[in-house]
């Protein structure tokens, strides 16, 4: 065989070791970009998981941060203290569809606040809190829109029909603001109790959290 024909074989062979290679790598770099699912939380291997924000939209640890420093305070008012726990029996609450005042498209987060609120209130075994079921269907028989501003004449109405004596009301707002590479979104949440009967608020304050990325 002449020069050229084992010059040629040899050619071939290294620039199929040369597509071999580039195959192989190619794989190896797929394979290492490829998405890996995991589960978080408590019991997991990741029971931080859920921390890291992700965004500035508000998330599942923002709202367990706002309901619970509510809650903090609602239970240490001379209302709660004085007129909640030394009620005869739990008196009955309802929540109205908290407004959403932010500039934000929130429906999930808005339903799983109100969940919050909901579970969290249960929990106290001081209060009884009508069954969101109930609530949905009455909002919908009476024409209140789900994250509506509060109407005190509705209100009272809303509320002699599911035997509540209390009403939880009020909205989350926000402050968005950027500099220069930083954006920071502050939300604040607002509750008010007001008696059914007489519109009077019982108990009101608001609770804040901020978020902000850079880049």
């Amino acid at each position: 065989m002449s020069g050229r024909g084992q010059g040629s074989i040899a050619g071939a062979r290294g620039t199929r070791a040369l597509l071999g290679l580039g195959v192989a790598g190619l794989l190896a770099v797929q394979s290492g970009c490829a998405a890996t699912a995991m589960r978080g939380g408590e019991g997991t291997e990741n029971p931080n998981l859920d921390r890291p924000a992700m965004s500035v939209t508000l998330d599942r640890d923002d709202i367990t941060y706002l309901v619970a420093d509510y809650l903090k305070s609602l239970e240490a008012s001379p209302f709660w203290q004085d007129t909640i726990k030394t009620a005869p029996q739990p008196p009955v609450v309802t929540i109205w569809p908290i407004q959403n005042a932010t500039t934000q498209h929130l429906d999930d987060q808005m339903l799983t606040l109100l969940s919050s609120i909901e579970t969290s209130l249960v929990n106290t075994n001081r209060v009884r809190v009508v069954a969101r079921s109930r609530q949905d269907e009455l909002v919908q028989e009476i024409g209140v829109q789900h994250g509506s501003a509060f109407d005190p004449a509705t209100a009272q109405r809303y509320g002699r029909q599911l035997g509540a004596q209390y009403f939880f009301t009020g909205k989350i707002t926000s402050v968005d603001e950027r500099l220069n590479n930083t954006r920071r979104v502050q939300y604040t949440l607002f509750l008010q109790v007001l008696d059914v009967e007489t519109g009077l608020i019982r108990f009101q304050n608001e609770v804040s959290r901020s978020k902000a990325v850079k880049g």
